[in-house]
C-alpha cells in the first residue's frame, strides 16, 4: 500500500458473515419495539401453609403477619407451637399469681432469716430487690431445674408426647384422666390451653406496662 491510499484487504467469507450479523444486530437495536401480545403469566395463589393446624381459629385462622411459616417446614412449625405452649403456660401462671397476690392471699412465714414476711413482698414490678440476692438466686436455680429436668417432653424416661407441648411423661395420674378424653374433647382442651395461654401472654405484658407506666389496671387501682 502506498503513504494516503486506500487498502483494500481481501476478506475470508466467515470474517464477513461476521460483520454481517453484527451489523444486523446493531441495526436491531436502534428498530421500534413491537409490543407484545402475549397474556401476562397468572399469578398463583398458595394455599396459607399450616391453615389447618390447631390455633388457626376464626376469624384471624392462620394469622401470620411476618411470613414467619412462609418457608416453615412442620418440625419448625412444631418447635415454634412448642415454644409458644410453654410461654403461654408461663405467662398464665404469671397472670394467676398478680391476681392471688393482688388479693391479699400470701404464704405464711418469713422469706428469709432476717423476719421478713411474705406479706411483707410487694406485688408485680416492686417485688424486685425486696428481698435479698440469695433467694435471686434461689428463684432462678429453681427454673432454670423445671426447665432442664421437669417441664419436658421426654422427662424421667416417659414414653414420649403424644402431641407438642404434652409434658404429662407417663405420670399415671395425668394419663388416666387424660385417656378418658374422646379425640374431639382432647383438641378442644388443647385449643382452650393454646388460646389462653396467647391471651395471658398479652395480659400479662399489658399488666407490667401499665405498672411502669404508674396506671393499674386493676379494680381501685390496687
Amino acid at each position: 500500500c502506498r503513504p494516503f491510499s486506500l487498502c483494500l484487504v481481501p476478506l475470508s467469507s466467515t470474517m464477513f458473515r461476521l460483520i454481517v450479523a453484527l451489523t444486523l444486530g446493531s441495526a436491531a437495536a436502534f428498530a421500534p419495539v413491537t409490543p407484545s401480545t402475549k397474556a401476562p403469566s397468572p399469578v398463583v395463589a398458595h394455599a396459607k401453609p399450616f391453615a389447618d393446624e390447631l390455633g388457626a381459629q376464626k376469624p384471624l385462622g392462620c394469622w401470620d403477619p411476618l411470613g414467619i411459616l412462609d418457608y416453615a417446614d412442620q418440625e419448625r412449625f412444631d418447635r415454634l407451637r412448642y415454644v409458644e405452649i410453654k410461654h403461654g403456660r408461663i405467662a398464665m401462671l404469671a397472670v394467676l399469681g398478680q391476681i392471688v397476690t393482688k388479693a391479699g392471699i400470701r404464704l405464711p412465714g418469713d422469706i428469709d432469716f432476717h423476719g421478713t414476711h411474705f406479706s411483707d413482698i410487694g406485688t408485680g414490678w416492686s417485688a424486685l430487690g425486696q428481698f435479698s440476692p440469695m433467694g435471686t438466686y434461689q428463684i432462678v436455680g429453681f427454673i432454670g431445674f423445671l426447665e432442664l429436668f421437669v417441664m419436658k417432653e421426654d422427662a424421667f424416661g416417659g414414653p414420649g408426647p403424644a402431641f407438642v407441648g404434652d409434658f404429662r411423661n407417663g405420670v399415671g395420674s395425668f394419663d388416666a384422666s387424660w385417656d378418658k378424653l374422646s379425640d374431639e374433647a382432647k383438641m378442644k382442651k388443647r385449643a382452650i390451653e393454646l388460646n389462653n395461654g396467647r391471651a395471658a401472654q398479652m395480659g400479662i405484658l399489658a399488666l407490667m406496662v401499665h405498672e411502669q407506666l404508674g396506671v393499674s389496671l386493676w379494680p381501685g387501682g390496687i
